[in-house]
């Protein structure tokens, strides 16, 4: 029996996870060992409104809600890790807080490109001493007048080897907390934006995940995002909607996982019957699928809540660390299923369980979604 969500959503979910298991699955044991998404995979994602799904027509989206935005997010994983966070990274980290936080000038200065015209958007906040922490950034924006300074080095930026534009947090008044934090638009062909490195990773690897270095980076005063000084708020709401992303991309891995195991199940034989019939398979199997069951109620809860304008930064944390631990348990799982086999490259559950690991990490630690759990039911009402 399906739920409200998935009855509601199920057009959209057939179409994209038809185009998951034509175009994606099929490569994704090259983009793992290759560490690239190959160029025509990532023009048919702009081109079938993938990587514009809830940005307004008029700005070249697709107009489509955040919870579809969820559904194209974990059926997209579900075939490729890295390829479902390039979409996720993208969407919730650039082009969510131009959306929201951005002028009229600004949306449509960017968001067409971004939408459907071919430009990677990434978002510029980890640096090398300042991770969970965000007020412990010491890249420094200085003002020259008609323009911002920005120099500074950010880790860990995903899509930043191939992002046309860039999210960037960075100080206008020198600080040790997080007050004075300002948020830019970033165009990376500006002369100082430099990739400098890329990390060679346990999984994603298609994914580009870059350390960039920024120069003496001009930025125009009118690419501030926001209000100047209040960046870390742009910040805060901007990963609010990227956990959704992240929780998304933990449920399509462990969907893949899942559904490798069940079905290996059926056809191996051991004892003189397929395995699937040994109890101790069967309870693993009803564990992960409860878990699946349980993290796709609560992405599309969070999701539900963000499209109707209601609080969903509890739900949103919610969603991602249940999703993502549920995620590296099942991935776990699959391999013990698959036994010996489990532990080979032959094999996709061993990628599956390797891409698992990073969603229990960025956009926040499940440590730092705990936090933020407890501090919203800890608040004064």
């Amino acid at each position: 029996m399906q739920s409200i969500f998935e009855s509601q959503y199920k057009e959209i979910r057939d179409l994209v996870s038809k185009f998951s298991d034509s175009e994606v699955a099929p490569l994704a044991n090259a983009i793992d060992h290759d560490a690239k998404i190959p160029e025509t995979l990532i023009s048919k994602l702009f081109e079938n409104g993938f990587m514009g799904s809830y940005v307004p027509e008029e700005f070249g989206g697709a107009g489509m809600d955040y919870a579809s935005y969820a559904v194209i997010v974990e059926e997209i994983s579900r075939g490729c890790a890295s390829t479902g966070v390039l979409i996720s990274a993208h969407t919730s980290l650039c082009i969510w807080p131009i959306l929201n936080f951005g002028t009229t000038e600004q949306k449509k200065k960017f968001l067409p490109g971004l939408a459907s015209a071919g430009v990677i958007g990434c978002f510029c906040l980890s640096e090398p001493n300042a991770g969970s922490d965000p007020g412990g950034l010491a890249t420094f924006a200085e003002d020259k007048g008609d323009f911002f300074e920005i120099s500074g080095v950010k880790n860990w930026i995903t899509n930043g080897r191939d992002a046309g534009v860039a999210i960037v947090m960075a100080k206008t008044t020198k600080t040790n907390d997080h007050k004075g934090i300002t948020a830019f638009i970033v165009e990376t062909r500006s002369e100082g934006f430099k990739v400098q490195k890329l990390e060679d990773k346990l999984g994603i690897k298609g994914s580009s995940t870059a350390q960039i270095w920024l120069d003496k980076v001009k930025v125009p005063k009118e690419n501030v995002l926001g209000v100047i000084g209040k960046g870390f708020g742009v910040a805060l709401s901007t990963l609010d909607g990227g956990r959704i992303g992240i929780a998304s991309q933990a449920v399509g891995i462990a969907e893949a996982a899942f559904r490798y195991a069940k079905n290996y199940s059926k056809q191996r034989v051991q004892f003189g019957k397929p395995i699937s019939e040994l109890q101790a398979v069967q309870f693993m199997l009803a564990d992960m699928s409860t878990k699946l069951s349980a993290s796709r109620l609560l992405v599309m809860n969070a999701s539900f809540l963000k499209d109707n304008g209601m609080s969903y930064s509890k739900e949103a944390a919610q969603a991602k660390v249940f999703a993502s631990e549920s995620c590296m348990w099942i991935t776990t799982k699959a391999i013990q299923v698959l036994g010996g086999n489990g532990f080979s490259k032959e094999y996709p559950v061993e990628r599956h369980f390797r891409d698992a690991k990073i969603t229990e990490i960025y956009e926040g630690t499940s440590e730092i979604q705990r936090i933020v759990i407890a501090a919203n039911e800890l608040k004064e009402i």
